[in-house]
């Protein structure tokens, strides 16, 4: 039997320079390669790095990489594994004052709240809307990716490189 072949990203939004060599080694240990990143300076947090690597490998891999990363204090990371034929996608979100975030993903990249956690949400909020409210937004990651979003658009503030010049 093939194994099923799962591609994703790994976004390393900020990590203090001493730590970059032990991300590569962690995410290329849940790869089953060695991999390095291109790490570039994180405007958002001074003295720290980030980097995106697109990965290839067996299905789960993205909750491989997710887990080697767990627990490194100063590190916020973003993993996705994209959804394929018979398999959901998933996202996974790190910061330090929030811990893991995961997300199943369809083939939009939307974020999937399955019905068990909505029926949960509805019976913990009541008929106050405003607790189903925040309910929703806990499913759905916000206060990960409320925390992220800086640090997603630090890529705006990279220096322009022209490889031409007009006129």
């Amino acid at each position: 039997m093939v194994a099923s072949v799962a591609r994703g990203v790994v976004y390393i939004h900020s990590a203090p320079r001493a730590l970059c060599p032990h991300v590569e080694w962690a995410a290329g240990r849940a790869i089953g390669r060695a991999v390095n990143f291109a790490w570039i300076e994180q405007p958002v947090l001074r003295g720290s790095q980030r980097a995106e690597f697109y990965w290839e490998g067996a299905a789960g891999t993205g909750a491989a990489i997710a887990s080697a990363l767990r627990g490194w204090e100063h590190l916020r990371y973003e993993v996705t594994e994209d959804p394929a034929p018979g398999r959901d996608g998933g996202r996974w979100m790190h910061t330090p004052d929030l811990g893991v975030f995961f997300a199943q993903t369809d083939s939009a990249g939307n974020t999937v709240i399955p019905e068990d956690r909505i029926r949960a949400a509805m019976e913990e909020a009541g008929t106050n809307a405003l607790e189903l409210h925040r309910e929703l937004r806990l499913a759905l990651g916000q206060a990960w990716d409320d925390e992220l979003e800086p640090f997603r658009y630090a890529s705006d503030f990279a220096p322009v490189v022209w490889l031409h010049s007009v006129g």
